[in-house]
């Protein structure tokens, strides 16, 4: 199951049944799951720990140092990967930037090829992320996003549950849960059919509805739109959204596209009022 060419680190620790390609390379204490195949050419890192059955394509590099001017490589610090991902040919993923921290991916992942996690990154469960998108450091992505080709991330945003992001779009700004982002740190609408597939009954997906028509549609800024939503009771999922909007820091959240005069944002920040 291992191909003679490939390069193991007597350190390393293989599962059961694990598969390693042609001229692939295994560094330090990696720590390979039973099942996993690692393709021709790939190279994972000494740093890296994964679960059982995962792909890890062509030319792939798992457990690279974080791209950071401030790291030094004696930093301990680690890829941390889950069960039954799909991480296609020559995607990036570096560990992280900071004593004990890690760039981590969860369960049933698929990485197209071309993506690249920089460290301290964080997906979520069955998080979908097309060929050649980008996610700075520190990016949260919540379970069951599903990320386009070519979009970028820049560093410490988070996208929210159930998600869609547009392709070729870009986003320095936090997308809450269950929306439809685009173009430039835009919300577009609601991911509809992402809900749809995704179980949530008519009542919640109503009660999805009536929050972002309160956030985006009211005509209220963002924390005028959060007082009025604290009079009321939500359900689980409504609540949810709300308390991601709280959450954001100084660069808020994506605005309406079809709201948008000129190049302002018509939503402010949580705890701001002059709508940047």
């Amino acid at each position: 199951m291992i191909h003679p060419t490939a390069v193991i680190h007597p350190q390393a620790v293989l599962g059961a049944n694990v598969k390693i390609g042609p001229h692939a390379v295994i560094e330090g204490a990696a720590k390979i799951g039973d099942g996993c195949e690692i393709q021709a050419h790939a190279i994972i890192g000494g740093h890296v720990e994964m679960g059982r059955d995962n792909l890890i394509g062509y030319g792939a590099v798992l457990g690279g140092d974080p791209q950071d001017f401030a790291f030094k490589p004696q930093i301990r610090s680690q890829v941390r990967i889950g069960d039954g991902n799909k991480i296609r040919e020559y995607c990036t993923i570096h560990r992280g930037t900071t004593e004990n921290s890690a760039t981590t991916v969860g369960h049933g992942c698929f990485l197209m090829a071309g993506a690249h996690l920089a460290h301290n990154v964080s997906l979520g469960d069955h998080v979908v992320i097309a060929n050649n998108a980008l996610l700075g450091g520190y990016v949260q992505v919540a379970e069951r996003v599903f990320i386009g080709g070519g979009c970028v991330f820049h560093q410490h945003i988070r996208v929210g549950r159930l998600a869609i992001c547009q392709g070729g779009s870009a986003f320095s700004k936090d997308i809450p849960p269950f929306t439809t982002a685009a173009e430039r740190n835009g919300v577009a609408g609601l991911n509809v059919v992402g809900l749809r597939r995704a179980g949530l009954t008519t009542t919640q997906r109503t009660e999805i509805k009536d929050a972002f028509a309160l956030l985006y549609r009211s005509g209220m800024n963002t924390t005028q739109a959060l007082a009025a939503a604290g009079s009321r009771k939500w359900g689980p999922e409504a609540q949810a959204f709300f308390e991601f909007v709280a959450a954001a820091k100084k660069r808020g959240i994506c605005d309406l596209l079809g709201a948008r005069t000129g190049s302002g944002s018509a939503l402010a920040e949580p705890g701001r009022t002059d709508g940047e």
